[in-house]
């Protein structure tokens, strides 16, 4: 049995007071554009006008697709399905581009084993989820088991959960497994019923050939599913277990009130299957920047989500979410920190 996560808007509604305070700093009112917006979207998460986001942790999901392994499934990934080990090792060494990105920006990295088919054994660092070596093959029926998806599910929510009993006020997320921007197609195409020429892209960068081929693929196996269509049946049918486990996390988190910071279009789909599950996760959600991944404009569009940054990125590790962590601190700092008018005895228009 899939379990059912109930989510509800942050309570008690600040918008009243937030405007007041950010119109009431010196500046024009509105005259700091989105990061007005963003630090309403702060204020009403954390409970506070003078908001304090404390130090950002940032969680990495890891896990391989049995696709990429069934001889129907060459092509759909530029790499080989052993990189995801291999990156993952290089997370564990620091010499990923997220740990870059992690250590510039404070935060606290936590990379996660939830289905990678390599044994790294007892590894310092490495958090251990690992349900199995791998989801089954999409081609022959579901990912993975309605049990295994939910253990996933429960492994990201207790992982969220524990921050959050820490004082953690701030979650990001990444992910890493070759082969996953095919589950994470099919799930936007599924979700959303748009085109799925429109939801697939190159992922680890894939010629034209291939990719018109991936696309033709995905296509079919999308027409030719016939099970339930609820978010969690359709991501134990195509998801993988590091998407289960940020959908867990994500939804783990936003229910003990957490910040969210989406990464890219991987992230974007489990924030799609977790929106569609519980809509209230949008009040928590903030999506970092607009990925080059063709279906990413598909994901934003139909959760109705304006990122903050757009950079050509596309490598996904929670990249975006690290680099759209300052941006958060800054408009959190205006709320807090900003002197008002009467406090600074600055005449007022």
């Amino acid at each position: 049995m899939l379990p059912c996560f109930e989510l509800a808007p942050p309570a008690p509604d600040l918008s009243a007071p937030l405007v007041a305070c950010l119109d009431g700093k010196t500046k024009p009112p509105g005259s700091l554009g989105r990061l007005e917006a963003l630090a309403m979207q702060i204020g009403q998460v954390l409970g506070s006008t003078a908001p304090d986001p404390g130090a950002a942790h940032l969680l990495v999901c890891a896990g391989d697709h049995g696709a990429l392994r069934d001889p129907r499934g060459r092509g759909l990934s530029a790499y080989p399905a052993e990189v995801t080990w291999q990156m993952v090792e290089n997370f564990l060494a620091g010499g990923a581009a997220i740990n870059v990105l992690a250590r510039e920006g404070g935060m606290t990295l936590h990379i996660a084993d939830c289905g990678v088919a390599h044994d790294f054994g007892a590894r310092e660092g490495l958090l251990d989820f690992k349900i199995a070596h791998g989801t089954a093959s999409w081609f022959d029926g579901p990912a993975m088991s309605a049990a295994d998806c939910a253990q996933a599910l429960d492994n990201g929510a207790r992982l969220a959960r524990s921050l959050a009993a820490r004082g953690v006020r701030v979650l990001g997320f990444g992910e890493m497994g070759i082969g996953n921007t095919a589950s994470a197609s099919l799930l936007t195409q599924l979700l959303t019923g748009a085109d799925m020429a429109d939801c697939v892209g190159r992922g680890t960068g894939l010629d034209d050939a291939a990719l018109a081929r991936k696309t033709r693929l995905l296509a079919g196996l999308a027409a030719g599913y016939r099970g339930p269509v609820d978010a969690f049946s359709l991501l134990a049918a195509f998801g993988g277990f590091e998407i289960a486990t940020l959908v867990g996390a994500m939804l783990g988190a936003a229910q003990c009130r957490m910040l969210l910071l989406i990464d890219g279009f991987i992230s974007s789909a489990a924030a799609l299957v977790a929106q569609t599950h519980a809509p209230a996760l949008r009040h928590y959600a903030v999506f970092s920047h607009r990925s080059q991944e063709r279906g990413h404009a598909i994901q934003l569009d139909h959760l109705q989500a304006r990122p903050l940054l757009d950079l050509d990125l596309r490598l996904g590790e929670g990249s975006g979410a690290a680099l759209a962590w300052p941006l958060v601190r800054a408009a959190a700092a205006i709320l807090r920190d900003m002197a008002s008018f009467d406090s600074a005895g600055v005449s007022k228009a």
